[in-house]
C-alpha cells in the first residue's frame, strides 16, 4: 500500500511539472493577445477584403479631388461598404471643401532657343494655383535651389518665371525626410517669387524618380502677396531646362493653365463603428483620406489608408472579436487641400464628445508595413512598444516616437490623445505620389491586407487595455 501511494505521489508529481512546463512555454501566458493577432494576420492574408473594396474606389470611382463628383460618389460608396458590413452608428459629417479645378490646358514651352528653338515641357498645375491669361505667360526663367535665394536675389526677379529646382535628398533612407526637406518650395514657392516681383513660378517634382510624369500637390497664396500661377514640372524636364540655362544663359518659357477656384461646396467625413462592449463611450479612430488629387487613381494616397480602416473593423466582427471600447473608422474628406475634414471632426468632438483616447492613421501608402510612429509622451511610446511583439511575424514591429497623421493631428492638439501612424515600406511612394503613377495596379494585395491586420490588431488591444496614464 505504502509502495502505490509512493507511485501515486511520484505521477503526480511528474504531471504537475509537465504541466507547470506547459504553462511556461505558452506564449499567452506572457504574450496576451498573441493567439488573436495570429488569427488577424491569417484571416487578412487569405480572406481579406481590403483589396476588394480598393478596387471599387479606385476603378470604378477614380481619382477623388475635393469638391468634385468623384469625391461626393466616394462619399456615398463609404456609407454604403459600412452598411453593408453592419457597421454600427454609420453616418455622414458635413465638411465644407474648396473646389478647386484643373481645366483642360496644362503646357509649357521653351521658346526662342538658339539651341532647341522651341521645346515642349511636360507640366502640370499645382493644386490650388491660379490660371494665366488665354495667351500665356512669358518670362525669362531665373534657376533657384531654395526661398532665401529668391529673397537674396530679390528686386532682380522682377518680371521673369522662378523655376525651383531642388531636388529631394536621394541620400536619406526616410524618404519623407527628403519630401519634408524639399515640399517648402513647393507650398510657399509662389508667395516667395511673388513677393519680389515674378510673375509665375515653375517647381520641380517632389520625387527622386526620373521620368516624365509631373506631380502635383497644394501650394498656398498669402494675403496681401499677388497670386502668380504655378505648376510642377517632370524631373527629366527639370534637368533638361536646367542644363539649357547653363548652356544657352537665357531662356524664356511660355506657360499656359486653365485651372481656377470655384466657391466651397458641401461635402463629408464618412463614420462608421463597432461599438464597445464595456467602455462604449471611450472612442479609438482608425482613418485615412477620401479625397486624392485628380491625377491616377489615388490608390497609394490614400483610397489604401481608407480601406484599410474599414477593414480593420470588418476583420475583428469577422472573428466575433468584441472589443470593450469603441473602435471608430473615420473617412476623411479634403486632406490634401485644406484638411478640413479633421479639423471638423476634433471640433465637433470638442463640443458634443464622445470622449476619444487614441487614433490610428494610415496616409503613407499600401506598401509592406514596417510598425507604428507615435505622436505621444515618451512614457506613452514605450507602453505601445510593449506590444511589438503581437506584429513580430509580419516584420512590423518597429514602434517609434514620431507623427500621427495630418487628419488625426487635430485630436492631438485639442485633447493630447497619443495619435499613431502606420509606417510603411517608402522607397516607392513618392514614384507615384501626386501623379498619374498612382493607380491600383501599383498596389500590392498582400502589403494592403498585412496593414489592415496591424491596424486592427494596434486597434483591438487598446481598445481592451486602454491607454497608460
Amino acid at each position: 500500500m505504502q509502495r502505490l501511494l509512493l507511485f501515486s505521489l511520484f505521477i503526480f508529481g511528474l504531471f504537475s511539472f509537465d504541466l507547470l512546463a506547459a504553462q511556461n512555454n505558452d506564449p499567452s501566458a506572457s504574450r496576451p493577445y498573441l493567439s488573436i493577432a495570429k488569427q488577424i494576420i491569417e484571416t487578412a492574408l487569405s480572406h481579406g477584403q481590403a483589396y476588394e473594396m480598393l478596387e471599387e474606389l479606385t476603378l470604378d470611382i477614380g481619382p477623388r479631388l475635393s469638391g468634385s463628383p468623384e469625391a461626393a460618389a466616394a462619399v456615398a460608396w463609404g456609407r454604403q461598404t459600412m452598411l453593408k458590413l453592419g457597421f454600427d452608428n454609420v453616418h455622414l459629417q458635413e465638411v465644407m471643401v474648396p473646389h478647386w479645378v484643373r481645366g483642360p490646358v496644362e503646357t509649357a514651352r521653351v521658346i526662342n532657343s538658339s539651341i532647341v528653338g522651341t521645346a515642349e515641357l511636360t507640366v502640370c498645375a499645382l493644386g490650388g494655383s491660379v490660371g494665366t491669361p488665354e495667351l500665356g505667360i512669358i518670362g525669362e526663367v531665373v534657376e533657384v535651389q531654395s526661398l532665401e535665394e529668391v529673397q537674396f536675389l530679390g528686386k532682380a526677379i522682377r518680371g521673369k518665371i522662378i523655376f525651383y529646382n531642388r531636388p529631394m535628398n536621394p541620400g536619406l533612407v526616410n524618404t519623407f525626410a527628403a519630401y519634408g526637406g524639399a515640399v517648402n518650395q513647393r507650398s510657399r514657392g509662389a508667395i516667395e517669387a511673388a513677393k519680389v516681383g515674378a510673375v509665375a513660378v515653375l517647381v520641380r517634382s517632389m520625387t527622386t524618380r526620373l521620368d516624365q510624369v509631373p506631380h502635383t500637390g497644394a501650394m498656398r497664396y498669402e494675403e496681401n502677396v499677388t497670386q502668380i500661377p504655378a505648376a510642377a514640372i517632370s524631373t527629366i524636364d527639370a534637368n533638361f531646362l536646367s542644363d539649357l540655362i547653363k548652356q544657352e544663359g537665357k531662356v524664356e518659357v511660355n506657360l499656359r493653365l486653365s485651372c481656377r477656384t470655384l466657391p466651397d461646396v458641401p461635402s463629408a467625413n464618412v463614420v462608421g463603428e463597432i461599438t464597445g462592449s464595456e467602455i462604449p463611450e471611450e472612442v479609438i479612430v482608425l482613418g485615412g483620406h477620401l479625397d486624392s488629387w485628380d491625377k491616377g487613381h489615388g490608390a497609394h494616397d490614400d483610397g489604401a489608408g481608407c480601406v484599410q480602416s474599414i477593414e480593420a473593423l470588418r476583420l475583428l466582427k469577422s472573428l466575433g472579436l468584441k472589443p470593450k471600447r469603441t473602435l471608430r473608422a473615420v473617412l476623411f474628406m479634403n486632406e490634401e487641400n485644406g484638411a478640413r475634414g479633421g479639423k471638423t471632426y476634433a471640433e465637433y468632438v470638442e463640443k458634443h464628445g464622445p470622449k476619444h483616447i487614441a487614433a490610428i492613421e494610415s496616409d503613407r501608402g499600401g506598401f509592406t508595413p514596417g510598425g507604428f510612429s507615435v505622436k505621444a509622451d515618451s512614457g506613452i511610446v514605450e507602453s505601445f512598444s510593449d506590444w511589438e511583439y503581437l506584429f513580430q511575424a509580419m516584420a512590423a514591429d518597429k514602434i517609434i516616437p514620431g507623427f500621427g497623421g495630418v487628419d488625426i493631428n487635430p485630436l492631438a492638439e485639442k485633447f493630447g490623445i497619443p495619435t499613431i501612424g502606420l509606417l510603411v515600406e517608402s522607397h516607392r511612394y513618392f514614384d507615384y505620389h501626386h501623379s498619374d503613377h498612382d493607380t491600383f495596379d501599383k498596389v500590392n494585395e498582400r502589403e494592403l491586407e498585412l496593414g489592415a491586420a496591424a491596424m486592427a490588431i494596434l486597434a483591438y488591444v487598446i481598445a481592451m487595455e486602454g491607454v497608460p496614464d
